[in-house]
């Protein structure tokens, strides 16, 4: 990284902190400058009482007395006032960066950021060091300013003592800068690597530690594999640090060693002077204070600014964050999204995730007519999920077109569009919120609507489900908290339950226009599929929906059927047609057909009786 880009991210990250909390930051500010004066002034005024204690002169003892105690409290209060107003000042910063970062990942309209692994990772680092960034190097800058008064100080009051060991001592600074700037560009370099490590051994301890998968890591006693290589990456990242911690020791240490020769030979020196008569005590005393106050000073800087570099380099991964474009861009102008009447068509769809992946849907042309249900059929990794994505427009296609009534759906808002789905995906979520909210977050104008929740949740067949728990709709569903009273009382569903109550979370939205399924009942036992399916069947019966599911069964009556393959439609058609033709759908009807079918004299198992 230039110095003109540390300091474009420095100037970036100090306005973070303004806008955060400038109050703070001035009186931090006012007391770092304080601070850096109250050494040089207790020195000053040390010189003055041990000049007065060892001359003739002593007027004004008691004053300077009064001085010196003075300005010790002084420096004893005010750091601890410090390290309140910074740690409010961080609070706030943290706040601050965290909330803007999440709001900019709320901009991203798709799920190309969220399944691209290098935004992943950058997004984890931003996640962990962008909050602390700005207050580090705000802290930083600050300690830099307050080390400049005190060292400007000490080497004025050095001068006047002798010049030529002023010299010395700041020539003998230089190394030390070099140094340290030297050391923060290899902490820089290691933390890359050390974090990604981190990361990695993150990873293995919460699933050594998790509820969702303890079952199969005791089933199949996959634990001590797991901590192995837990430990594996956690020595690894251990070696790197013990690494850089011996640089840092060789370095500092010598360093360390050159100064004490300076100061020593130094202290030589004015002894003897004083010796014969030409300097006082408190110009010793003096000395010894302006010596080590520039050292220390010149250290300090040296620090500062390596740890600035490193948290200006993280800070950089945060506002690449915050830089990243839209994945979906919003149109220029916009078009009203008419209520839909004649239907959904896709038109010549082409789409891939990356350039340099294969083609997942290919020329896909299909019309989903308004009030029908459109069942879609395929093989594993044949692009339904895909086809699914692009209608909520999740990802854009790479040709062709999505036309809800003849409107493009990229010429309309993206809110507009999602207002008027609704879904049930594969890959369901289990929100660690209560029963109600669970549900309820389906229609966010009606999260506090218990009649409207619980409409849902009949429909869904899971409303006596959750009116027998303990607090009812309130009841928390996740044992990751505890409740307001401190007590354990969340319970655990079962998946079906689960899957009951996404089907009435997609049900909370009001009169959507196109429902979309993607294998609803998967979860289900045969009883509560059937359930299921006739509560949908009701449900959709005056709307258009979108069905998914490698259950044929549950799509026989489906006004269309689509066959997907390789990215293409291969067949279309109606459940009898479709079998007739003896094609993809009726060989994969046939194969599911057969499990269900029991003969007695066959099926059962050497050493089992059917009773």
């Amino acid at each position: 990284m230039s110095s003109m880009d540390s300091l474009r991210i420095a100037a970036v990250a100090v306005r973070f902190g303004m806008r955060a909390s400038p109050l703070r930051l001035l009186c931090y500010l006012v007391l770092a400058l304080i601070t850096g004066m109250v050494p040089v002034m207790l020195a000053w005024f040390t010189k003055m009482l041990l000049d007065r204690l060892g001359g003739t002169a002593t007027h004004n003892l008691t004053l300077l007395a009064f001085a010196v105690a003075g300005t010790g409290l002084l420096g004893a209060l005010i750091p601890h006032l410090s390290r309140y107003l910074m740690a409010e000042y961080s609070r706030a910063v943290s706040l601050a960066t965290q909330d803007r970062l999440y709001a900019k990942v709320n901009t991203f309209n798709g799920l190309r950021n969220f399944e691209n692994p290098e935004f992943h990772n950058q997004l984890r680092v931003a996640q962990h060091t962008g909050s602390a960034a700005p207050v580090r190097v705000a802290d930083s800058a600050i300690n830099l300013c307050r080390t400049f008064i005190t060292t400007a100080a000490f080497l004025g009051s050095l001068w006047t003592i002798s010049p030529p060991i002023t010299l010395v001592v700041l020539v003998s600074a230089i190394p030390m800068l070099i140094g340290e700037v030297r050391l923060a560009r290899q902490r820089a370099d290691a933390f890359v690597n050390i974090s990604s490590r981190e990361r990695r051994e993150v990873f293995y301890a919460g699933l050594l530690a998790n509820l969702q998968a303890a079952k199969e890591i005791r089933l199949f006693g996959i634990g001590d594999l797991l901590r192995t290589r837990m430990r594996v990456v956690r020595k690894e990242a251990d070696a790197m640090r013990r690494s850089l911690d011996r640089r840092t020791v060789s370095l500092e240490g010598g360093l360390g060693l050159l100064a004490m020769l300076v100061s020593g030979g130094g202290l030589v020196w004015i002894v003897i002077r004083a010796g014969r008569g030409e300097l006082t005590v408190g110009d010793v005393a003096m000395f010894l204070a302006a010596i080590a106050g520039v050292q220390g000073g010149l250290s300090s800087a040296a620090t500062s600014i390596a740890f600035a570099h490193q948290d200006l380099l993280n800070f950089r991964r945060y506002l690449e964050v915050l830089d990243t474009p839209a994945d979906l861009p919003e149109p220029a102008k916009t078009v009203a999204l008419p209520p839909l009447r004649r239907g959904i068509e896709l038109r010549d769809v082409w789409f891939r995730y990356s350039p340099d992946r294969p083609w997942i849907l290919r020329g896909v042309n299909l019309f989903i007519p308004h009030g029908t249900s459109l069942g879609l059929v395929g093989r594993n990794g044949a692009g339904k999920s895909t086809l699914v994505k692009l209608i909520c427009r999740f990802y854009d296609p790479e040709r062709g077109a999505i036309l809800w009534d003849g409107v493009d759906v990229r010429d309309v808002p993206i809110a507009q569009l999602r207002q008027r789905l609704s879904a049930v995906f594969q890959d369901y979520m289990h929100y660690d919120l209560s029963a109600r909210e669970n549900i309820g977050i389906g229609d966010l104008d009606r999260l506090d609507d218990l009649d409207a929740v619980r409409a849902s949740a009949r429909l869904a067949g899971i409303d006596d489900k959750i009116s027998a728990l303990s607090d009812g709709y309130e009841t928390a569903l996740t044992r990751l908290f505890l409740s307001s009273s401190g007590k354990d009382d969340g319970v655990l569903l079962s998946g079906g339950e689960w899957q009951r109550v996404a089907l009435a979370r997609s049900f909370m939205r009001k009169e959507p226009e196109l429902l979309i399924l993607d294998e609803p009942s998967s979860g289900l036992d045969a009883a509560a599929e059937y359930e299921v399916h006739q509560r949908l069947r009701e449900h959709r019966s005056d709307r258009t929906s979108l069905l998914i599911s490698h259950r044929l069964g549950t799509l026989r009556d489906a006004d269309m059927i689509v066959v997907l393959a390789d990215g293409v439609i291969i067949e279309q058609g109606r459940h009898d047609s479709l079998i007739h033709a003896e094609g993809e759908y009726a060989e994969l009807f046939r194969m599911q057909a057969n499990g269900y079918q029991l003969d007695t004299a066959a099926a059962a198992p050497a050493g089992f009786v059917l009773r």
